[in-house]
């Protein structure tokens, strides 16, 4: 067998499992799809819960989790991003950057149910901020951090040190060059970070089940200290729990439906950011 017949096979094989993982995907949104397209309707998306939620609609919850996504990005992207231009601009390459790469990918590494009894403990009982929004968005916000972190770290790297070096030399600071140069050429990158981190917040059950879910709160929250519904808790309990699970069934599967097309928007918005910011790049 020579080179071109062995690379032709490799080819077919690395192909065939890419298909693969493509009809999986497919058949996954196709079973949801065909699930809970039915049950999605205007009354379902802009009505609270009733009946011990085997009737109404799920808006507490769609607004519970948008409040949660948007609480833990606001929390951890300035953190995040300021980490990862310090560790790649300021700090170098010694032992203390080192070790907080080795941690942060620690970090990364730790189930969510643990980020959940750790803001359970320091949010809700030490800071005394009880079941709430701000709770539930700094435990998810540490979740995602080290994501941010290490995304926003190889975004800089991949910018050539000639575009830093011939900042300097033209007379601009180091913080001049990192504003104006270094840090809008790799924010189209830093964007993917943003976007892994939305969908991941958006399907976390763990962390928000110690610090802001609510098992049926038919109402809308009025502050950041409210206790609130999310979409992911709401669906492992109308799935799970109640006396009447087969009357909610259709309700689960149109709320994972919800979800992921939540998830898909707010993907969508994030990646015309990225091409707003990329285009914007090219043109200056």
């Amino acid at each position: 067998m020579n080179k071109r017949t062995k690379q032709r096979i490799a080819f077919a094989i690395f192909r065939l499992l890419s298909l693969a993982v493509v009809g999986i995907l497919l058949w996954i949104l196709g079973f949801i799809i065909y699930r809970g397209a039915g049950t999605i309707s205007w009354e379902f998306l802009t009505t609270a819960p009733t009946d011990g939620m085997t009737g109404g609609g799920i808006l507490p919850a769609i607004v519970g989790t948008l409040c949660l996504v948007a609480g833990s990005v606001v929390f951890a992207f300035p953190v995040g991003l300021m980490s990862g231009i310090y560790m790649n601009e300021y700090a170098g390459n010694g032992f203390v950057v080192k070790f907080i790469r080795v941690m942060t990918n620690n970090l990364g590494g730790i189930p969510s149910i643990v980020f959940g009894l750790f803001g359970m403990a320091l949010f809700v009982n030490t800071f005394g901020f009880g079941d709430s929004i701000i709770a539930g968005s700094f435990t998810l916000g540490l979740l995602i951090l080290p994501l941010i972190i290490r995304t926003t770290e190889e975004a800089l790297k991949a910018i050539p040190q000639s575009f830093r070096s011939g900042s300097l030399a033209l007379g601009a600071s180091k913080f001049q060059t990192i504003v104006r140069v270094t840090l809008p050429m790799a924010f189209p990158n830093i964007v993917t970070g943003l976007i892994l981190s939305i969908g991941r917040v958006s399907g976390e059950t763990a962390p928000i089940l110690f610090t802001v879910a609510a098992y049926f709160l038919p109402r809308l929250p009025h502050s950041i200290f409210d206790q609130v519904m999310a979409l992911p808790y709401h669906l492992y309990v109308v799935a799970t729990s109640g006396t009447n699970i087969e009357a909610s069934r259709p309700i689960a599967y149109g709320t994972a439906l919800t979800l992921i097309l939540i998830v898909l928007l707010m993907n969508l918005l994030a990646g015309l950011l990225r091409k707003y910011f990329g285009g914007k790049v090219k043109t200056d």
